[in-house]
């Protein structure tokens, strides 16, 4: 296990995390097909402020158990091999499971595709790092 592969595989989830929800990307888009008005998310901000550093401390966590158990699967391969891996297991295990949030929780396809192609860059990025290093 590459350690360092891992926590930097991790940190890069994270970044690309906060610039693809950002205003500039998809902020914007995820807040309207979200059902999120200006003032919804004034107030959801106000809310969880207090409780950020937790959250962004959980969310981190999380993306690392993501990157060690996706170096299980790319560590020894090639990063054409890993990134083949990486897309394969976005497949199979986020873009088919997740899709339920539209089937069963009535969210939009708009959303959907914004969280889904999140976890594909994010997979693929982590994969690239982690047969990098």
């Amino acid at each position: 296990m590459n350690l360092l592969g891992i926590f930097l595989a991790a940190l890069a989830s994270m970044i690309i995390m906060g610039f693809w929800y950002s205003p500039m990307v998809f902020g914007k888009a995820w807040m309207k097909y979200s059902g999120m008005t200006e003032k919804d998310m004034k107030k959801f901000k106000q809310k969880v402020q207090k409780g950020m550093a937790k959250s962004y401390f959980i969310a981190f966590i999380g993306s690392l158990v993501t990157a060690y158990v996706l170096s299980v699967f790319v560590s020894n391969l090639s990063l054409e091999a890993a990134m083949q891996t990486g897309l394969w297991i976005w497949l199979g295990f986020i873009a088919a499971t997740t899709m339920g949030v539209v089937l069963w929780e009535g969210k939009s396809w708009g959303l959907y595709f914004i969280n889904a192609f999140y976890y594909l860059v994010s997979i693929e990025v982590m994969s690239w790092i982690l047969v990098s290093l």
